[in-house]
């Protein structure tokens, strides 16, 4: 069972994890973990079945988080916002390729977020 209001954080940056987890506690969403590897965001992501993942494009470990979305998928229908520092072509066709709900490009406000999320499809079209 997906629970509506847990999210699950993964990015490599402890300060950023603390700043994204601040932000969606204030917009009323419970952070059901976090993680900054691949392997960890599958593990969470499995266990938890959060309705919303925001994911690191780049991650510590050999696999990154679009590797970590495909595979989250195969398995949870979730909704996925990319959060990367990087903008190059490249990172953004293997993003785009992945099929996001969402892309926002490294630093992110509150306000950025916010937006991000309200344009989020229902759960109920996600987990269809």
């Amino acid at each position: 069972m997906t629970d509506t209001d847990h999210v699950l954080v993964v990015d490599d940056e402890a300060f950023i994890v603390i700043g994204l987890r601040h932000i969606l506690q204030k917009l009323g969403h419970r952070v059901c973990g976090t993680a900054a590897t691949a392997e960890k965001a599958i593990e969470l992501a499995l266990q938890h079945r959060p309705w919303l993942i925001l994911m690191d494009v780049r991650l510590k470990g050999m696999r990154d988080g679009v590797d970590a979305a495909r595979t989250i998928r195969e398995h949870h229908p979730c909704s996925i916002i990319f959060i990367t520092g990087s903008n190059e072509p490249e990172t953004r066709q293997r993003v785009i390729e992945a099929k996001p709900n969402g892309f926002l490009i490294k630093p992110i406000g509150p306000d950025d977020l916010k937006e991000a999320i309200q344009s989020l499809p229902p759960l109920a079209d996600v987990a269809g």
